[in-house]
């Protein structure tokens, strides 16, 4: 499909709704991914600008610029906002791109639930993001929320709740639209194991969101309910127990980690093997691995809690448990680095940031696993190890694979060419800053300085103004990105027709499987 078609296609189908309302009222799929991307990316400076406020107030000990109510504020809305409004819609708006061009479909199966999937999300953030003007501030109890402190938390509280619900409730309809659409209108011939592994990724990831969000919204109305209404789900005083919001949280929260990760496993599984121009290595061992990683994802989640208390026989099996997550993810690395293995391989943008989410993302596996041994992670636990173990996960790894996923298809979806130079040159900025950012974190995690605390003792103090410096140019660098995406959105060079030359003559989409299995030249896409 040329990207003529491709461009044309996207600004087809509307009837009379013009400029606003098109974008209002719109159920085309390629609109719809369109506004969770860009949506995506302002949360994600919203969320940067926190980080920010956070690395500016540690850059030397003592109290600064901010008041610790504050600063607490800013760690939990900040890890709410990038996580529910950075990448979990960034990930949705590829899969609204994406998907319906892979299995052949015009488009998703239910397209009037899919605009309201992505409308709430504005009110949702705009309800939490308000909470830090309201009397007391926002809420600062860290993302997790957990009780007694959450529930100090003053007119914000309410407020927080019903964001998350909507939040949910947006994710819901929004993997029930995936999972339809993935299951019913495949062009024909297109069994389950001819997909493409990033469709493969979203369809678990889906099936992940429809089983653990209304977990998390149970925990938040169990909150909202011993906080307003009398109950004592979590008050040892009433009889509750608060180490039960732990369990309760977790198991959403557990799932909720790779809910973040598997559709970044199914866009490298992408941008490899095109530009190592070989198939992918191991297509039906990637299925079942992901598949393997979900399940397993359900039975770890008391590893977030090994220092609450809960007996040795407990302990050990939550330990093997998690440490049996790293077999399936070892598989997958192992194929990525085997896809590699003497392919003709150039070095783009995206595949730049393809090999760097390889790299790094294998860093943090490694401390996850660190984490997994219950006796060590007595030493670890909320200290700053855990900072840097979650960072290379979800920047190195899901942030990464966002900005590699942007650069590979933005020309197909915009029909212009990004700035090469500039491309590589927000890759290294990114990636050295990134490392510079949170390498020193597990040097201050075992020598034990806490996280979430404003302060610290003046021991800290070299590594954290290391850190600082790494913040300051990771978040410099990310205007850049803005800078490029627009200037390509407003017209760079015409992308040619295959602008990726991959194997075979494949291009956009290389399928995951072997070259006989492709659908990208099938009529039903064009």
């Amino acid at each position: 499909m040329s990207t003529a078609t491709a461009t044309h296609d996207a600004h087809e189908d509307h009837g009379p709704a013009k400029g606003l309302m098109r974008w209002i009222t719109t159920t085309n799929h390629k609109d719809i991914g369109t506004l969770y991307l860009i949506f995506a990316l302002i949360m994600f400076m919203i969320g940067g600008a926190m980080a920010m406020v956070i690395r500016a107030e540690l850059f030397q000990p003592g109290m600064q610029l901010v008041d610790p109510a504050f600063f607490n504020q800013m760690t939990t809305v900040h890890a709410l906002v990038m996580i529910f409004g950075g990448v979990m819609p960034a990930f949705t708006g590829l899969a609204n791109w994406l998907i319906p061009m892979m299995i052949g479909a015009p488009d998703m199966a239910l397209p009037r639930m899919n605009n309201w999937s992505f409308w709430i999300l504005p009110f949702a953030f705009t309800l939490l993001l308000s909470t830090l003007f309201m009397d007391g501030g926002g809420p600062a109890a860290g993302w997790t929320m957990y009780p007694p402190l959450v529930l100090q938390t003053g007119d914000a509280f309410p407020f927080m709740i019903l964001s998350i619900h909507m939040m949910g409730i947006s994710s819901i309809m929004g993997s029930i639209n995936v999972i339809v659409t993935i299951m019913n209108m495949r062009a024909p011939g297109m069994t389950l194991m001819k997909m493409p592994l990033f469709v493969w990724t979203w369809l678990i990831t889906a099936y992940l969101l429809i089983a653990t969000m209304p977990v998390l919204a149970g925990a938040v109305t169990m909150l909202l309910t011993d906080k307003f209404f009398g109950t004592s789900f979590f008050s040892a005083a009433g009889g509750g127990d608060p180490v039960l919001y732990q369990h309760v949280f977790w198991f959403f929260g557990h799932p909720e980690v790779y809910i973040l990760i598997l559709p970044a496993f199914g866009i490298i599984s992408q941008i490899i093997p095109t530009f190592a121009r070989k198939p992918l290595f191991g297509y039906s061992s990637m299925v079942y691995a992901t598949a393997s990683i979900a399940f397993l994802s359900f039975i770890v989640w008391a590893h977030h809690m090994f220092t609450v208390g809960m007996p040795t026989a407990g302990e050990l099996f939550f330990m093997y448990a998690t440490m049996m997550i790293a077999v399936p993810t070892g598989v997958k690395v192992f194929n990525w680095v085997s896809t590699m293995w003497k392919g003709s391989m150039t070095f783009e943008t995206p595949m730049l940031f393809a090999i760097a989410f390889v790299f790094l993302f294998t860093i943090g596996g490694f401390s996850g696993l660190m984490l997994a041994i219950a006796p060590a992670d007595f030493q670890y636990h909320d200290t700053y190890f855990v900072v840097a173990h979650f960072h290379y996960v979800l920047v190195s790894g899901a942030v990464f694979s966002i900005m590699a996923a942007v650069y590979y298809w933005l020309p197909k979806w915009t029909g212009h060419m990004y700035d090469e130079k500039l491309g590589k040159l927000h890759f290294w900025l990114s990636a050295i800053s990134m490392n510079v950012l949170f390498f020193p974190q597990h040097f201050l995690g075992l020598a034990g300085m806490p996280r979430r605390i404003p302060d610290y003792s003046v021991q800290f103090t070299g590594f954290n103004q290391i850190s600082s410096i790494g913040g300051f140019v990771f978040g410099l660098s990310q205007v850049l990105f803005c800078y490029i995406v627009y200037k390509t959105i407003k017209g760079g060079q015409p992308a040619s027709e295959k602008v990726w030359e991959g194997a075979q003559g494949l291009e956009w989409t290389l399928p995951s499987p072997p070259p006989y299995h492709s659908f990208v030249e099938a009529p039903a896409i064009k």
